[in-house]
């Protein structure tokens, strides 16, 4: 009953995604590949606070605007969530999306790609095309300061 009251009749998630639905509100706890498979404009689910949302019904509807929920689908947005200071209305209109709790030991950590770019910048100084550059700097480098000293 409660679904259907926050679908728009006609629209492509009004029904294909109630079984989805269903059965996440059957689970206990979501992980992060259950929310993270809904990153669509047409089927978005957002986690906040550790809990899962469906907001795809409210993308129209965002003062933000879609785009904003367009970036956050799939994903853990309560940093962002808060700090744009949400109204008490917000968060309560909130409850009628919620979908389950979310277990937030299973977001993947951030990777850290420092070595990888490191070991291309190293890659890239080892080059003939690294040391052709630098040769052509070094001689419009000289070339430029003998037209500055004629003069």
């Amino acid at each position: 009953m409660v679904l259907r009251s926050t679908y728009k009749k006609g629209t492509a998630y009004g029904l294909v995604y109630v079984a989805d639905l269903l059965m996440a509100s059957l689970q206990k706890t979501l992980v992060f590949d259950d929310v993270a498979k809904h990153n669509k404009i047409d089927d978005c689910w957002i986690i906040i606070s550790a809990k899962v949302y469906h907001v795809t019904p409210f993308m129209d509807d965002h003062p933000g605007g879609g785009e904003v929920m367009r970036k956050a689908t799939g994903k853990d947005v309560t940093v962002d969530y808060s700090d744009v200071g949400h109204s008490a209305a917000a968060n309560e209109m909130m409850q009628k999306y919620y979908v389950g709790e979310f277990d937030l030991s299973t977001i993947p950590e951030k990777r850290s790609y420092m070595s990888s770019t490191t070991e291309k910048i190293y890659n890239l100084k080892k080059s003939p095309q690294f040391i052709i550059k630098v040769l052509l700097v070094g001689i419009m480098a000289a070339a430029l300061r003998l037209l500055a000293v004629s003069f």
